[in-house]
């Protein structure tokens, strides 16, 4: 069931957010470079249809500059059936968060640090020093330059992000920051999930089912070789995470610098580490971030590669809020998914 010629898949297309009040969300996003697009809405009868949700639905898709992906879909329930995974751990399967480039962390973790002294339920961590690429490589500070990034987790409510400034190095198809913007940053370059699963057999979904780029497999992060991964990972002393990374399949494998955002993190934890499952929280219907897309051509070859895979819960192929086919499925990891045809 590997991809072929005559179809195809981008990367992350967009990340689906549950939402109470259209108009603070809208407010929130602009400040990262977002504008409003397309409305749309349906009634209880397809919403189920399409998401297993029984209630109306509003939606709003945000886009970001001329960017065709890591857009937002803002989703208004009528009947939310779920407050989402708020202000929790990262450290649990069933996790959502989208990472955004920016030109400015410390700017944002001033806005951080002012909307907890005024009582707000936020969480954050410092922007901590990341080396990415070419981590044996070192360096003499003060004499060469330093190539890395400074990263920082930011959890509230309805939003789980994860921001990264650069230094000493650009990537020019990974990200491209809205300079007009407040907070100076990009759309979402990458999302993430959490998994456990020591054999990898349900990542061959993502690679032979949906046909997407395999890149920078079995990149371990511990306890130990890493404060960032520490801390957004809550890691106690002699834990780790390995993480594979599935791109669009115009990205590459081999050169960095040919890289395209859109790219899917998958986190997976050892079997032997006891984690929370809070699948029910982050899929259509929840408050928050519930659900990621695809935007794909030729959606029915997609829809019988999914059928004939180990996915559960195939909706058939429904016209969504915006009058797009589009059909939804949940991975053999627990994660529900939807795909949108390309127009």
């Amino acid at each position: 069931m590997n991809a072929n010629n005559n179809t195809t898949i981008g990367g992350i297309y967009e990340v689906c957010i549950g939402v109470t009040d259209a108009v603070s969300a809208i407010q929130y996003w602009q400040q990262f470079g977002y504008q409003i697009g397309k409305i749309g809405e349906l009634t209880a009868t397809t919403a189920y249809q399409l998401y297993g949700v029984n209630s109306p639905l509003q939606a709003i898709r945000l886009h970001h500059q001329n960017t065709d992906h890591g857009l937002i879909r803002l989703m208004i329930w009528q009947n939310p059936t779920s407050a989402g995974l708020g202000v929790s751990s990262m450290k649990v399967k069933g996790n959502r968060w989208a990472t955004t480039l920016t030109a400015d962390i410390l700017g944002i973790l001033n806005h951080a640090e002012a909307a907890k002294a005024i009582g707000e339920n936020i969480l954050y961590t410092q922007p901590h020093w990341e080396v990415i690429y070419n981590k044996d490589k070192k360096s003499r500070p003060f004499v060469e330059p330093l190539v890395g990034v400074r990263e920082m987790l930011l959890l509230q409510p309805l939003t789980r992000q994860v921001l990264f400034q650069r230094f000493g190095y650009n990537v020019p198809n990974y990200g491209h920051i809205n300079d007009h913007a407040p907070l100076q940053t990009s759309q979402f370059t990458h999302v993430g999930i959490v998994v456990q699963d020591d054999s990898k057999e349900i990542l061959k979904f993502y690679e032979e089912v949906l046909g997407l780029l395999r890149v920078r497999d079995d990149v371990e992060t511990t306890y130990e070789s890493s404060l960032a991964g520490r801390e957004i990972f809550e890691l106690n002393p002699e834990e780790k995470f390995i993480h594979t990374a599935f791109d669009d399949p115009l990205s590459s494998q081999t050169d960095f610098m040919a890289v395209r955002s859109g790219r899917l993190y998958i986190i997976r934890f050892p079997e032997n580490i006891t984690l929370k499952s809070r699948f029910a929280d982050a899929q259509p219907g929840s408050l928050g971030m519930c659900l990621y897309t695809y935007k794909v051509q030729k959606i029915e070859t997609y829809f019988q590669r999914v059928r004939e895979s180990a996915a559960k819960q195939i909706t058939e192929i429904v016209s969504n809020e915006f009058a797009e086919n589009s059909f939804s499925f949940v991975a053999p990891d627990g994660y529900f998914w939807t795909l949108v045809e390309s127009n």
